[in-house]
C-alpha cells in the first residue's frame, strides 16, 4: 500500500479522500490555488502545495505543476478525484510516466471510454444493449436528416466528447435539424475542442440508472449494484439513491452482467460507472462509462458498507478485490442530495460570497461530505457544489424522511443555496411514490418553484414553529428587561395559555400555546388540531429549532424579526406574521387604505442601546428587513421595517440610548 498520495482536486471530494487516507495511515498531500488558500481541504491535509492562480487552467488543470508537486512531496500515487483532470488520458499517462501510480484506469481505457462514439462501438462488441442510432459522426446536414429519418423522431444530437449535457439537443422534426446541429457543433467545439456529433433515438420519459463496477489488475470484475440518478436539472444530477425503485432483481442481474462485460472488454481497472437509460417498459440501453469515482458514490457505500476510495487505493497498489460478487449484499436504502451555491429563485444562478454561518445536521444514518465551513469563500472559479448529504434507512421512505429532516437542519448563511429546492423535490408526492424520470423537474416545477401547492400539514407545522419562536422570543426579551419593566409597561410571563394569529400568504392559523407541568413541554393547538410539542432549551440567538412533535423529531431553520418569522421546513420557505389577538383585531378591522401614522416610521419597541444602523437615507427597504440592531441586557435584537418603502430620515445613531416609542427612522409617504 502507498505511504503517501497526492490528491489532484479540491473541495468536498478532496476532503473525502483525505478522510480515508487518515484512517489507513496514508499521508495525504493536497494542492491548492490562490482562491483556495483558506479552503477546508488544504487545512485538513497532512501537507498542502500551492500550484497557481485561481483560474483552473492556472492550477487544477495544470498537469505539469500537479505532477511536479507529487514528485516534490515524495508521493507514490496520484488520486484525481472527479472533474478537472480525472478523465484526462494525457494526465494519467503523465502520472505513470513520472513513475507514480494513477489511482484510476489506464490512459488508453480513459481515452476509449471518453469518446462517446468509440465507447458505443465497444459496447456493441461486448453485447451490451445500446440506444438505436447513427453511431458514426455526422458529416453534414443531409446525413443528419437521413440518419434521423432512419432512427425515427424525436432524436437526440450528442457530442462525441465531453459530458454534462453540453452540446446536446432534442430534435422533434426535420425543420429543427439545421439550427440544432449548428448549435451543438458550436457548443461542443467551445467546451471540448471537438465538433463531432452523432444521433440517437430520444427515449421519452427515461430513467437514468447506473452500475458501480470494480476491476483489478488480475482480471477480476464485479459490480456493486445500481444507483438511480433520474432527478436532474439541465443534465446535472441533483438527487441520487440506491437501489432503484424501477429495477427488478432480474433487470439488476442483467444490467450488472452487462456492465461487467463492458469493463472486461475495455480492459478496465479500478472503480468505474456504467450508465444506462431505462425506458418506461423496463428496457435498458448503454449510455456511457465514467472512468472515475462518481459524485454519488456515497449511496453505494452506505448500502454495501464498503469504502470505495479504500478499494481504489488497494487496486491501484496491485492488490486483488478482497471479495467476490456473491459477497456483495446490499443493506437498506440510501439517498443523497447535492448542495450547491445557486439561487433557484433566479434561474439557479450561481451564488458567491463568504459563508458566515455553517452548521451541519447530525443524526443516526446520516453522512455529510462537505468541502466548506464557516469562513469559506465561494467564488466564481469552480463548481458550485458545496457538499452532499446522504441518508441511510431500512427502506426508501425512512431514507427519504431522514434526508428531509437533515436538510431542514442544514444551516448555511452568506451564500444562497439550493437546500430548500432539493427538499421540495424530496417532499413532492410523485417523488415519494418513486415515479421518477429525467424530466421530473421540468414536469413538476416552474423554475425553482413547485407547480403543486405545498402540503398543508407542513405549512401548519411552520405556523406552529413561528408562533412558538415568537412567544419564546417575546418572553426572553421581557425577562431580560425585568429591571426596566416599568418603562415598557409589560409584565412577567408566568405560564398559562397564550393565543396568537399566524398568517402566511392566504393561510391563516389560530394558535393556542398551553404550557404543561413538564419542563419544555407544550400542548399547541393549530386551528383546533392538538400537538404534543417538546422543545430543548430555547436559545434566542440561534437560527435553528429542533422540536419533537407528537413523538417525531422535526428541525426548522428560521430568522426572526419581531412579528415576522421566516421558516424553512420540508421545502417550504415562508414568512409567517405572528400577532396577538388584539393586534390582529386592529389590523382586521382597519380600513384597507388608511395608514396608521406609525406605518411611516420605524418605532423603537423597547429600551436599549443602538448597536448598528443597517440602512441609510434614500435606501429602498422591504417589510421584515432589519434596519436597526438594538442591545438590551446583553441581548441583541433587530428592528424590522413595518413596510416596503424608501427611507426619508434616519434618526438612530450607533451608540445612542433609546426608549420605547422613540422614532428611529421615517419613510417617505
Amino acid at each position: 500500500m502507498f505511504d503517501k498520495i497526492l490528491i489532484a482536486n479540491r473541495g468536498e471530494i478532496a476532503v473525502r479522500i483525505i478522510r480515508t487516507c487518515n484512517r489507513l495511515g496514508i499521508g495525504a498531500v493536497a494542492v491548492y490555488s490562490e482562491a483556495d488558500s483558506r479552503s477546508l481541504h488544504r487545512l485538513v491535509a497532512d501537507e498542502a502545495i500551492f500550484i497557481g492562480g485561481a483560474p483552473a487552467r492556472q492550477s487544477y488543470l495544470d498537469m505539469d505543476r500537479i505532477v511536479s508537486a507529487a514528485l516534490a512531496a515524495n508521493c507514490r500515487a496520484v488520486h484525481p478525484g472527479y472533474g478537472f483532470l480525472s478523465e484526462n488520458s494525457r494526465f494519467a499517462e503523465m502520472v505513470t510516466s513520472a513513475g507514480l501510480a494513477f489511482i484510476g484506469p489506464p490512459a488508453g481505457v480513459i481515452a476509449a471510454m471518453g469518446d462517446k462514439i468509440a465507447s458505443k462501438e465497444l459496447a456493441i462488441k461486448a453485447g451490451v444493449p445500446v440506444i438505436p442510432g447513427h453511431v458514426s459522426a455526422l458529416s453534414d446536414l443531409e446525413e443528419a436528416l437521413g440518419a434521423a429519418q432512419s432512427v425515427g423522431y424525436p432524436v437526440l444530437l450528442k457530442p462525441a466528447a465531453g459530458g454534462g449535457g453540453k452540446g446536446m439537443r432534442i430534435v422533434f422534426a426535420p425543420q429543427e435539424m439545421e439550427a440544432a446541429l449548428a448549435a451543438c457543433r458550436q457548443e461542443t467545439l467551445k467546451a471540448f475542442g471537438d465538433s463531432r456529433i452523432f444521433i440517437e433515438r430520444y427515449i421519452e420519459q427515461p430513467r437514468h440508472v447506473e452500475i458501480q463496477v470494480l476491476a483489478d489488475t488480475l482480471g477480476n470484475v464485479i459490480h456493486l449494484g445500481e444507483r438511480e440518478c433520474s432527478i436532474q436539472r439541465r443534465y446535472q444530477k441533483i438527487i441520487e439513491e440506491s437501489p432503484s425503485t424501477a429495477i427488478s432483481e432480474d433487470i439488476r442481474q442483467s444490467m450488472g452482467q452487462a456492465a461487467c462485460e463492458l469493463a472486461r472488454k475495455a480492459g478496465y481497472v479500478n472503480a468505474g460507472t456504467v450508465e444506462f437509460v431505462l425506458d418506461p417498459k423496463g428496457r435498458f440501453y448503454f449510455l456511457e462509462m465514467n472512468t472515475r469515482l462518481q459524485v454519488e458514490h456515497p449511496v453505494t457505500e452506505k448500502v454495501t458498507g464498503l469504502d470505495l476510495v479504500e478499494l481504489q487505493l488497494k487496486i491501484a497498489a496491485g492488490e486483488p478485490i478482497p471479495f467476490g460478487q456473491e459477497e456483495v449484499v446490499p443493506n437498506g436504502w440510501a439517498m443523497e442530495a447535492r448542495i450547491c451555491a445557486e439561487d433557484p429563485s433566479r434561474g439557479f444562478m450561481p451564488s458567491t460570497g463568504m459563508i458566515t454561518r455553517y452548521a451541519e445536521p447530525h443524526a443516526g444514518g446520516l453522512r455529510v461530505d462537505s468541502g466548506v465551513t464557516t469562513g469559506s469563500w465561494i467564488g466564481v472559479y469552480y463548481d458550485s457544489m458545496l457538499a452532499k448529504v446522504i441518508s441511510h434507512g431500512k427502506n426508501r421512505e425512512e431514507a427519504r424522511i431522514g434526508l428531509i429532516e437533515a436538510l431542514n437542519g442544514y444551516h448555511i448563511e452568506g451564500v444562497v443555496t439550493n437546500i430548500d429546492f432539493v427538499n421540495s423535490v424530496l417532499c413532492h408526492p410523485e417523488f415519494a411514490a418513486g415515479n421518477l424520470s429525467t424530466g421530473f423537474i421540468e414536469q413538476h416545477f416552474d423554475g425553482g418553484t413547485p407547480k403543486q401547492l405545498p402540503d398543508p400539514r407542513n405549512v401548519e407545522m411552520g405556523a406552529l414553529a413561528a408562533a412558538l419562536v415568537y412567544h419564546m422570543q417575546t418572553v426572553a426579551i421581557r425577562e431580560s428587561l425585568r429591571p426596566m419593566v416599568s418603562l415598557i409597561g409589560g409584565r412577567r410571563e408566568d405560564g398559562g395559555a397564550h393565543n396568537y394569529i399566524v398568517r402566511t400568504g392566504e393561510h391563516l392559523f389560530e394558535v393556542l400555546l398551553e404550557k404543561t407541568q413538564e419542563v419544555r413541554r407544550w400542548t399547541i393547538h393549530v386551528n383546533g388540531r392538538a400537538y404534543d410539542v417538546v422543545m430543548p432549551q430555547f436559545e434566542f440567538y440561534r437560527r435553528r429549532l429542533r422540536l419533537t412533535i407528537d413523538g417525531q423529531v422535526h428541525r426548522f431553520r428560521l430568522k426572526s424579526d419581531q412579528s415576522f418569522v421566516f421558516v424553512a421546513f420540508s421545502g417550504i420557505t415562508s414568512v409567517f406574521e405572528v400577532y396577538m389577538p388584539k393586534e390582529w383585531a386592529l389590523l382586521k378591522y382597519m380600513p384597507a387604505k388608511v395608514e396608521k401614522p406609525s406605518e411611516n416610521a420605524l418605532v423603537c419597541p423597547m429600551p436599549g442601546l443602538v448597536v448598528d444602523v443597517l440602512a441609510a437615507k434614500g435606501d429602498r427597504v422591504f417589510r421584515g428587513q432589519n434596519l436597526v440592531v438594538l442591545e438590551s441586557m446583553k441581548m441583541e435584537s433587530g428592528v424590522a421595517s413595518p413596510k416596503d418603502g424608501i427611507i426619508e430620515e434616519v434618526r438612530a445613531v450607533a451608540g445612542q440610548a433609546v426608549e420605547t416609542g422613540d422614532i428611529l427612522m421615517r419613510f417617505k409617504a
